[in-house]
C-alpha cells in the first residue's frame, strides 16, 4: 500500500482510516472504518426538514454541511487525523440549488434562501414528470420509460416553471446533493457518473443529450457547455481532489486528504454488501459472477441494485445505466417509495399504537421486536406466523409505484379490514404491510429477470434488515437467500470505500468491496411456505388490477352508478 502523504510503502494497519458519510433522508451519519471493513467509532446528527405543502419537501445545504462536520469531528476526536486517508461521501438524490457566488437560492414560494434543496422524496413536480414522459424522448429509455418526480429535470422544471425570477434567474449551480458535498469538501466541480446517469439521463458515451433539453424546455441549461448542471464526470470512487484547507477546518482532518467521487446513498448501501466473499457458504452464487446478485438497501425508501455485463433494458425498472456504481458494468436500479415510512404511518394511525408502545416500553424491546415477538402468540399449533394473513392484504404503493409498473398515480389499498382495534389487529396489519413490501421485491425481480437478470442472491441492508422478520419474508417471499453483512452500517461501508478508492490504498473499487465487507448471517427461504406465497402474490398483483379497474369505472363517461354496481 502507498502512502499518497509519506511517498513510502505501508501496510494496512491499525493506524490507517478511511471516513464514510452518509446523509440520509432525515440524519447525517458518518463513520471511522478500518482497512478490513470495521466501524470503529460512528456518530449521527439529525437535519431540518420543512414541509410547506403537501408533497414539498426541502432542506437547508448549509444544515447539511454543517452536522456532517460535526459527526466527522465526533469519530476522530480521538485519534491522530493523519492516520484518515480517505473520506467519501453518499446522500439522498436530492437537487440543490447555489448562485453564482455558491451562495444558497431558495427553492420554495416563501422565498426563503437557506431551504435550497428539493428533497428527493419531493412530488412536486409529477405534471412536469408526465408531460416529459409522454414525450417519449430517446432518453426514457434509460429510466425505464417512465420519468420519475423524484428525478431531477421534472424538479428544475417546475423551478424554472413556477420560481422563474427567484429561483431560476439567480441560480447558477444546480448540485445532486452527493456532488455538492464533494464539492463543499475539494472545490471540484466535477460530478459523480452515479448521479448525473441516474438522476439527469447524461450518457457515459455520448454526455448530455441536447436536444432531450430543448425538447423539455430547459435549453438554458446548455450555455456554457451546461456549466450549471457539470460538464466533467469521473467513476464512483475516483479522486475528485483533496480537501481544501477550509473544508479540512470544518471537517477537523487534514488538508489534502482524499476525496472520492460521491455516490447515491442507496448505491452506497450496494457497494457495502455486494462485494463480500461468499465462499464456504453454499449459496448459489459462489461461482457465479457478481452480476448474480441483488443489493436490497431498506431505508426510508427501499433500493434494488443489479448489475449486468450488457445494457438490459426493464420497462419500469431505472437503467441500465453504465459505470454509475461499478466501472464498465450496467446498473438498473428498481425501487418502492417510502417503505420504512409506509410502516410508520400504518402503525401511527392505528387505535391500538399508543398501547403498543406502552407495551414494548414496559418489555424494554424496540416496537417492531414486541410486535414480532407478539405475532407468535396468536399462532396455533398447525399455522406457520405468516399465514396469520391470508385474509389480508395490502397494496403498499401509498407514494406511488416506483418500479416496475412506473406509476406514480398507483394508490394504497387494504383488503380485509375488520371492526377490530385490538393490538391483535395491530400486529397483523403489521405483517401484512411488511410482506406487501416483500411482495412487491418480488414483483421487481421478475420483472428483472424477464428482461435477462440472472438473479440468485439477495443481499440486504439498512433499517429495515435490522428487523430479522422482515430479513425472513423477503426470503420467503422471493424463494432467494438474503445474505446480511457482518458489519451492519453497510452503507457507511459503502461510502468508506469511496475514499478507501480515492487513497490509492486499493487498486480498483472492487478489490475495495472485497476487502471491506464479509458475510455475517444468511437467512434462507422456507420452502413450506412456498405455496402461501404463490397465492399471496396472486393475489398481491390482482390488487393492482382491481385498482385500475376502479379508476376506470369512475373516470368512463359510458358508465352509470348502476352500471358499476351489480343488482341483488
Amino acid at each position: 500500500m502507498y502512502c499518497v502523504f509519506s511517498g513510502e510503502m505501508m501496510s494496512c494497519c491499525c493506524c490507517c482510516y478511511y471516513i464514510g458519510v452518509d446523509v440520509g433522508t432525515g440524519s447525517v451519519r458518518a463513520a471511522l472504518v478500518s482497512p478490513d471493513g470495521h466501524v470503529k467509532h460512528m456518530a449521527e446528527e439529525n437535519i431540518q426538514i420543512w414541509e410547506a405543502c403537501v408533497d414539498h419537501y426541502e432542506q437547508s445545504s448549509a444544515d447539511i454541511w454543517r452536522k456532517c462536520c460535526r459527526a466527522v469531528k465526533e469519530v476522530t476526536r480521538d485519534i491522530d487525523i493523519d492516520c484518515v486517508r480517505g473520506i467519501g461521501f453518499d446522500a439522498t438524490c436530492s437537487l440543490v440549488a447555489l448562485d453564482r457566488n455558491f451562495e444558497a437560492v431558495a427553492v420554495n414560494q416563501a422565498g426563503i434562501k437557506e431551504r435550497n434543496v428539493v428533497m428527493w422524496m419531493d412530488h412536486r413536480a409529477s405534471q412536469q414528470a408526465s408531460q416529459i414522459t409522454a414525450m417519449k424522448h430517446e432518453v426514457l429509455q434509460r429510466v425505464g420509460g417512465v420519468m420519475s418526480p423524484e428525478m431531477q429535470p421534472p424538479k428544475l422544471l417546475w423551478l424554472k416553471e413556477n420560481l422563474l425570477e427567484s429561483c431560476w434567474k439567480d441560480a447558477s449551480h444546480f448540485f445532486d446533493l452527493p456532488d455538492f458535498l464533494s464539492w463543499k469538501a475539494t472545490g471540484s466541480l466535477v460530478r459523480s457518473l452515479c448521479t448525473v446517469v441516474c438522476k439527469w439521463t447524461y450518457s457515459p458515451s455520448d454526455g448530455w443529450n441536447d436536444s432531450f433539453w430543448t425538447a423539455v424546455g430547459l435549453e438554458d441549461l446548455m450555455e456554457n457547455n451546461y456549466y450549471k448542471i457539470g460538464s466533467q464526470t469521473c467513476c464512483p470512487g475516483r479522486l475528485v481532489g483533496g480537501l481544501t484547507p477550509e473544508a479540512a477546518a470544518d471537517l477537523g482532518l487534514k488538508a489534502g486528504t482524499a476525496v472520492g467521487a460521491s455516490l447515491i446513498d442507496a448505491h452506497a448501501g450496494g457497494l457495502g454488501v455486494m462485494g463480500a466473499d461468499v465462499s464456504g457458504h453454499h449459496l448459489p452464487c459462489e461461482n457465479q459472477p457478481i452480476t448474480s446478485r441483488m443489493a436490497v438497501i431498506c431505508g426510508t425508501s427501499s433500493c434494488h441494485m443489479a448489475v449486468s455485463s450488457r445494457a438490459l433494458f426493464v420497462p419500469g425498472v431505472w437503467g441500465p445505466y453504465l459505470s454509475a456504481m461499478l466501472p464498465d458494468l450496467w446498473l438498473n436500479e428498481g425501487g418502492q417509495s417510502v417503505t420504512g415510512r409506509l410502516v410508520d404511518h400504518v402503525l401511527r394511525g392505528h387505535a391500538a399504537y399508543t398501547q403498543l408502545k406502552d407495551q414494548a416500553k414496559d418489555s424494554g424491546k424496540h416496537i417492531y421486536s414486541y410486535l414480532n415477538f407478539h405475532l407468535e402468540t396468536l399462532v396455533r399449533i398447525t399455522t406457520h406466523v405468516e399465514q396469520l394473513t391470508a385474509d389480508l392484504h395490502v397494496w403498499p404503493d401509498f407514494h406511488g409505484n416506483r418500479s416496475p409498473l412506473a406509476d406514480q398515480t398507483s394508490r394504497g389499498m387494504i383488503v380485509g379490514l375488520t371492526l377490530s382495534q385490538t393490538l391483535d389487529d395491530l400486529a397483523l396489519l403489521y405483517l401484512a404491510t411488511l410482506q406487501a413490501i416483500a411482495l412487491g421485491t418480488r414483483h421487481i425481480i421478475d420483472a428483472m429477470r424477464e428482461a435477462g437478470h440472472d438473479i440468485t442472491t439477495l443481499f440486504m441492508c439498512g433499517g429495515l434488515s435490522k428487523n430479522p422478520l422482515f430479513v425472513q419474508l423477503h426470503a420467503n417471499t422471493t424463494g432467494l437467500p438474503v445474505v446480511l453483512t457482518e458489519e451492519k452500517e453497510a452503507v457507511l461501508i459503502g461510502a468508506a470505500v469511496l475514499g478507501a478508492c480515492a487513497s490509492s490504498d486499493y487498486s480498483s473499487i472492487q478489490e475495495a468491496m472485497r476487502k471491506m465487507t464479509k458475510i455475517g448471517r444468511v437467512v434462507r427461504p422456507n420452502p413450506e411456505l412456498a405455496s402461501f406465497y404463490r397465492k399471496k402474490y396472486a393475489v398481491f398483483l390482482k390488487l393492482y388490477d382491481h385498482q385500475k379497474e376502479y379508476v376506470k369505472l369512475m373516470n368512463d363517461g359510458h358508465h352509470t352508478v348502476t352500471d358499476a354496481v351489480p343488482h341483488v
